[in-house]
């Protein structure tokens, strides 16, 4: 392994690494436009993880395509330094509205990173490691990968996710969530000949329903509840035998999320207790932790923000979606900061975001999170404190103290 230089600046490091993601700049805008054109769902992403791959690997990265047994996930590799800086990137859109979220950005981000370090990887003593992480907006690509060890080398890990406005790291909050799906199961019947012959599996979703929507009134701020009737019935002449609700909750706390989703259940039971339609649940995707910002990665990111023009008006918490980074940073250290696309008139998840994550500012955002990205690393690696710190953290994880 190659040790860290304690003689090294941070400052010419940082120039360094500045002077490569510069020289990048139009292949990472590139990069980000090509990924935003060709919109791909969870765990069908095979262009975008491509394109990304295919551009790391061309700059002298080691490249492990199907990484934990997802066809669209990457493991990039480049140094040999005994802290290993970890990037994720995700490059997933939404169902209808394309990257309304503005996951081409966050490639493009991490991407650009990752060759600001490589050009100072020896110095700095890093291993550099983009991970490609499919399926973010659902079916928690990252905990999968988590899980199958594709994060056992990281030390710690990073991204930035555009948003409407600048988030300082440290007071990002993302609620744990966890998705299910509801399915009812009745009898079919004619609407007018047979009615008394038919369970309508409809009617178990309408009440459940407004169990809910009564349950709501009860719950406290940080609980949250969607859902929708993704199969509801053919035709109106026949009662529906077969009734799908996909549901969502969210919560703060872990805690807060299990009792939220035990009583929910209760309300899709009642649905089937009122109308004799059987029910079926099933969970569709692993679910979320709540985000667990690493304080001094935190720290670093901040202040290279500012040296970028990217402090945030003012600090205080703010709630934003549910994302399976935060699994990593329960795992290890980590952060998901929220860097503004300027001028954006939008918030994720909606199609005006669809349009500015395509935008001249939107390019600026790639380029702007890749230096942050990269200059946080240059610190981390050059604070021998702080870099003691998560190694021996990192060699506890794996088991190694």
């Amino acid at each position: 392994m190659v040790p860290v230089k304690s003689t090294e600046d941070p400052a010419a490091l940082k120039a360094r690494a500045r002077a490569r993601i510069d020289a990048a700049r139009g292949r990472l805008i590139a990069l980000s436009r090509d990924i935003h054109a060709a919109p791909e769902l969870a765990f069908d992403e095979y262009h975008a993880a491509q394109r990304a791959s295919e551009l790391l690997e061309a700059e002298g990265f080691a490249i492990e395509r199907g990484a934990g047994g997802l066809d669209t996930a990457f493991v990039a590799t480049y140094g040999d330094g005994d802290l290993t800086i970890g990037l994720c990137a995700e490059y997933d859109a939404l169902p209808g509205l394309g990257h309304a979220c503005g996951h081409n950005i966050i490639a493009a981000a991490s991407v650009g990173a990752a060759l600001g370090l490589a050009d100072v990887a020896d110095e700095a003593g890093v291993r550099v490691v983009v991970i490609g992480t499919p399926a973010e907006e659902q079916g928690g690509g990252k905990i999968r990968l988590l899980e199958r060890g594709v994060f056992d080398a990281v030390t710690v890990a990073m991204m930035v996710h555009p948003e409407a406005f600048e988030v300082h790291p440290a007071d990002v909050a993302t609620p744990a969530v966890a998705r299910f799906a509801v399915t009812y199961t009745g009898r079919p019947a004619h609407a007018s000949a047979a009615p008394h012959e038919a369970v309508n599996a409809a009617d178990a979703a309408v009440v459940a329903q407004v169990a809910v929507g009564l349950l709501r009134q009860q719950l406290t701020a940080d609980c949250r509840i969607g859902l929708y009737v993704r199969e509801g019935g053919e035709a109106t002449n026949i009662i529906p035998a077969h009734t799908v609700v996909e549901c969502e909750v969210r919560a703060a706390a872990t805690d807060t999320l299990d009792e939220l989703r035990r009583r929910v259940i209760a309300c899709f039971e009642a649905g089937s207790l009122a109308t004799g339609a059987q029910v079926a649940i099933e969970q569709t995707q692993p679910p979320y932790a709540a985000l667990e910002p690493d304080p001094m990665l935190s720290h670093y990111y901040a202040a290279n923000a500012a040296v970028l023009g990217r402090a945030p008006a003012a600090r205080g918490t703010r709630t934003v979606g549910s994302t399976d980074m935060g699994d990593i940073t329960r795992a290890l250290p980590g952060i998901h900061p929220m860097i503004a696309i300027r001028g954006a008139g939008s918030h994720p998840h909606t199609a005006g975001f669809a349009d500015d994550a395509v935008s001249p500012a939107a390019d600026d955002t790639a380029v702007d999170g890749a230096l942050a990205l990269a200059f946080t690393g240059i610190d981390v690696a050059l604070d021998a404190a702080a870099r003691a710190r998560y190694i021996d953290r990192h060699r506890a994880r794996a088991g190694r103290a």
